[in-house]
């Protein structure tokens, strides 16, 4: 955590560079922010079709083929709550306090996937890695054109993490020999979490990605 003068330093300097910025920092300074014990949580839809969903009392969201992943929606931790597809609940859960969670339909249910262990480095970016192909004991993630692999022999409905500095290149995935098209990775800054999804089959495996956001708060 940065010492409060600096903190400060950079607040104020970001008022003067402009009114525009300066409404920005300020939005940001002032909003509201989740009661301790809150909890963070999305739903991903691997799935050729796409669907609206909606977790406890959050916003509505369509997430599919272009956008595999809800935002992040702020929960009670410990409290159940609801989450609906398609303006219908579909099962009641329970999460953690102060976690971060992914729920992924499998055999008809939600998994929870805890997204929590991550990168704790303010400098670098995060990559998460989710195994979602059928079929795929081993999913894997690597740089493109003989890069190193990031994340190897993945299971089934797992995820792994890891920072990186922020750089420019293209990854693609895997189960064995099967390998997806390769995807470049967004211009990401330090403190970004992007997730890569392997979904598709074993054959045929399918990897994208995005930026993980959060819903803004509202008390």
């Amino acid at each position: 955590m940065k010492p409060l003068a600096l903190r400060i330093t950079l607040v104020l300097g970001a008022c003067l560079a402009g009114p525009a910025m300066a409404e920005g920092v300020l939005a940001q300074l002032y909003a509201p922010r989740p009661p301790a014990g809150s909890a963070f949580v999305r739903v991903v839809n691997p799935s050729a079709d796409t669907v609206k969903v909606q977790i406890s009392n959050g916003a509505e969201q369509a997430i599919g083929p272009q956008q595999l992943a809800s935002n992040y929606t702020v929960v009670k931790g410990d409290q159940s709550f609801t989450v609906n597809l398609n303006g219908k609940p579909v099962g009641q859960l329970k999460v953690a306090p102060d976690s971060f969670n992914t729920l992924v339909q499998h055999n008809g249910e939600f998994q929870i996937l805890n997204d929590s262990n991550g990168n704790e480095d303010a400098l670098k970016a995060e990559l998460r890695f989710y195994n979602l192909a059928s079929d795929c004991p081993k999913g894997s993630l690597k740089v493109a054109d003989g890069g190193p692999v990031l994340f190897a022999d993945v299971a089934p409905h797992a995820t792994v993490a890891r920072g990186i500095n922020p750089v420019s290149a293209s990854l693609s995935a895997g189960c064995g020999n099967a390998t997806s098209e390769k995807l470049p990775l967004p211009k990401l800054e330090p403190g970004d979490h992007y997730s890569l999804f392997l979904t598709g089959s074993a054959a045929a495996p399918v990897l994208s990605g995005q930026i993980a956001k959060t819903e803004g708060y509202g008390k």
